[in-house]
């Protein structure tokens, strides 16, 4: 495998004759090393698109009804990785070491691949994979063979896993030096959704889940950027931490919550302002959807950011348009 490799497969590429054959014969053993069968009687549908670089796999998948078998057979590949799986759809059926699950929307399972295991759905289903070498995640949580079909509950770290593994894409993972740090993160968070021991705890908090933490912290900022009551006190609020807490996250990153804040103001009226469709909205309006409430503080600001002014932007966007 080279540093970062990229799969995707869809059988909405074929014709529907096709589907299944392609599903029993190629796509279910020899890409995801697992025998699958469609259950119901509804259209046959599968995807998949997995990240993988050293030490990590990451898989999205959607699919109909289906039933999924590692069997015992496949198992003599050799892959005996760990496997952190979750469907966002509730009813999902795993057997696994002669434990039968009900796993539930969110909720996670644990799984070896150098063991027979199969999952069920009943429905269209959505869900993430995550899979590391065993000796990786072994070496930081005791016990982890005994946690094996066994649900893994929605705890903090959990849900931060699942946000950070939720935007591993190319952009974010574009330097071999950015997916070591991730790769990095993914194993500590890991670690922490299923009982890392005190040490791989406390190094895995000071590292993989600060940083976990700030990326949800840095996605609810963006997805509040237009309240004009957005601020320290109602971010920590929301994520359960002090105010120290979020500044200290922020000045590790070389930065304030207040600079992040106002650039990611900036950049959406840079953004809108480039807009075409956003014409019609006055430069005063662009502002105060961006979250600025002073007009003569955000004409200065973006011309100190862009060395421009918000006028000289637009104008440049119509020119391109041919406007």
């Amino acid at each position: 495998m080279g540093d970062f490799e990229i799969l995707r497969f869809s059988t909405a590429v074929l014709p529907e004759s096709e589907r299944l054959p392609m599903l029993r014969d190629f796509v279910g053993p020899v890409v995801a090393r697992f025998e699958i069968e469609p259950l119901g009687d509804g259209p046959l549908h599968f995807e998949i698109a997995a990240r993988a670089v050293p030490d990590l796999v990451v898989s999205t998948l959607a699919f109909s009804a289906i039933r999924a078998e590692r069997t015992r057979a496949l198992t003599a590949d050799g892959n005996d990785s760990y496997l952190l799986s979750w469907l966002r759809t509730p009813e999902n059926t795993i057997v696994h070491r002669a434990r039968e699950v009900m796993q539930g929307a969110g909720q996670g399972t644990l799984l070896s691949m150098a063991d027979p295991f199969a999952v069920a759905t009943t429905g269209v289903a959505r869900g993430t994979s995550v899979s590391v070498p065993r000796k990786v995640l072994a070496a930081m949580v005791p016990g982890l063979e005994d946690g094996l079909g066994v649900l893994v509950h929605n705890s903090e770290a959990l849900r931060l896993l699942q946000d950070y593994v939720a935007v591993l894409d190319q952009h974010q993972m574009r330097s071999p030096e950015l997916r070591r740090l991730a790769v990095t993160h993914v194993h500590d968070l890991m670690a922490l959704a299923l009982g890392a021991s005190r040490d791989a705890a406390e190094i895995a908090s000071g590292r993989g889940l600060r940083a976990a933490r700030l990326h949800a912290i840095k996605t609810d900022i963006r997805a509040s950027l237009g309240e004009q009551d957005l601020n320290l006190g109602a971010v920590a609020a929301r994520h359960g931490v002090s105010l120290r807490y979020v500044q200290a996250l922020f000045e590790g990153d070389g930065s304030t919550f207040s600079q992040f804040v106002v650039g990611e103001r900036l950049a959406r009226a840079h953004r809108l302002l480039g807009d075409p469709r956003q014409a019609a909205l006055s430069i005063s309006s662009i502002a105060y959807a961006s979250g600025f409430s002073d007009l003569s503080y955000f004409n200065r600001a973006f011309r100190r950011r862009y060395g421009a002014t918000p006028s000289d932007i637009r104008a440049a966007a119509r020119r391109e348009q041919g406007g």
